[in-house]
């Protein structure tokens, strides 16, 4: 009975571990499904197609979700082999955008996230600027924002020294220098960033403070309000309507003059990808300047949708004034003369410059 009992165990046992090798499922290792792609992410121009091929690896995925800024783009019920998706780039998702595969299995999900961005369809123009007049500046002026308003010029700046140097108002243009009585400092805790001015109010951007201090341009001294946002302030200008800034990345942010919430938002691109380090603004005939920060180049910038229209080189100006002073910063339009005029932090000068496109 006994040797009945053990050759019984010997084939229960047996027959277990041959079943554990011929009919269980052997855990899949790895990821469900993936991008087959070449590189690590994607890039397009607006209006090109590109094909988002998707590569299934295991046979027991009940679903894939090919997700977009984490929204459900489309999905597949029991997929196999390769899916494919063809995505268009638009003038509405120029930009930076996640992408990702989700594959679901009953064991679990994997993901595979990906970056895809939409370049700009405009090879941007190449101008240079050529001086044609030139006007004390103070040298000891750290230039942050730069502005003309009722023909007067108005200049913010900051204090790379934490000394309580940041300084905004009015500017005498036969020394360059704020006028005693039309100029207002801030303590030493505030780093002065980008200015405009709009329907006799000075907005006044903090750089690491995420305040914005607002003046009444005929009072310097009367601070009429303060509003608060996330993140750093940069360059700061204004279309008539909305106050227009940035934060020294590739987004430009429209706000309200009220108070300056958030009313829509552009990222800056050019063909060749974004263009970050958007310093220094100015609102002329219906375009954006900006300086690029560290750079010698302002570029130009379509508002409505974020695309760089024109790059104007400005290595003469820089090779004539900021050898021996800081980077170039500082732009303001003059409506009644309709010239433009720019400077840098702790240069010399202001320069009326012409922008001469470059055949």
């Amino acid at each position: 009975m006994k040797k009945f009992i053990i050759i019984g165990l010997i084939v229960l046992v047996g027959g277990a571990f041959i079943y554990s090798i011929f009919f269980t499922k052997e855990e899949f290792e790895g990821e469900y499904a993936k991008f087959n792609f070449i590189q690590d992410n994607l890039a397009l121009h607006i209006g090109e197609t590109v094909d988002l091929k998707i590569d299934v690896a295991y046979d027991e995925v009940t679903e894939i979700e090919l997700l977009f800024n984490d929204k459900v783009l489309k999905s597949w019920k029991s997929p196999k082999g390769q899916l494919v998706y063809s995505f268009e780039g638009t003038d509405e998702l120029m930009g930076t955008h996640g992408i990702t595969v989700r594959a679901i299995a009953q064991e679990g999900t994997t993901r595979d996230d990906r970056l895809l961005r939409v370049l700009s369809d405009i090879t941007p123009e190449i101008a240079k600027a050529e001086i044609i007049a030139e006007f004390p500046h103070d040298p000891t002026s750290y230039t942050q924002g730069l502005e003309f308003y009722k023909g007067k010029l108005y200049e913010g700046t900051g204090d790379p020294g934490r000394q309580g140097k940041t300084m905004l108002g009015e500017i005498d243009p036969a020394t360059g220098s704020h006028i005693v009585g039309r100029r207002v400092g801030l303590p030493a805790k505030y780093f002065g960033e980008g200015i405009t001015i709009l329907n006799d109010k000075v907005y006044q951007l903090t750089w690491q403070n995420n305040t914005c201090f607002v003046y009444d341009v005929n009072n310097f001294m009367g601070r009429v309000d303060e509003f608060e946002y996330v993140g750093e302030g940069w360059g700061l200008c204004n279309d008539g309507k909305s106050l227009i800034m940035s934060d020294g990345s590739e987004r430009i942010t429209f706000r309200d003059t009220n108070d300056f919430s958030v009313q829509r938002e552009i990222e800056v691109y050019n063909d060749e990808g974004p263009v970050s380090a958007l310093n220094e603004l100015e609102y002329i005939n219906g375009l954006i300047y900006a300086n690029v920060y560290t750079q010698n180049w302002i570029i130009v910038i379509d508002p409505k949708t974020g695309k760089v229209v024109q790059q104007i080189s400005a290595n003469k100006l820089a090779e004539k004034y900021g050898e021996n002073a800081d980077v170039l910063n500082g732009i303001a339009y003059n409506p009644s003369t309709q010239k433009m005029i720019v400077t840098g932090k702790f240069w010399t000068k202001y320069l009326e410059v012409e922008v001469i496109p470059v055949k």
